[in-house]
């Protein structure tokens, strides 16, 4: 099965799913994209709820920000 959304082209074989994106497309974005699909592969089996997950995310940040602060506050 083949679709084609404006310049991209999305291929479903036995084996993979094959996307075809122009080389001028913003890599940047792209890797914004691999990001969201390591993400849902990784938690596709997950029993965590959004709540749980949301407080995970936010004792994360909290963390980040206690070791990196000096970076930004002088």
């Amino acid at each position: 099965m083949i679709s084609v959304y404006l310049n991209m082209i999305v291929e479903r074989t036995d084996k993979e799913i094959v996307f075809k994106i122009p080389a001028d497309t913003d890599i940047k974005e792209l890797q914004r994209i691999f990001d969201f699909l390591k993400y849902r592969e990784a938690t596709q089996d997950s029993q965590a709820t959004e709540e749980i997950v949301n407080k995970l995310a936010d004792e994360s940040k909290a963390n980040w920000w206690k070791e990196n602060k000096h970076r930004f506050i002088k």
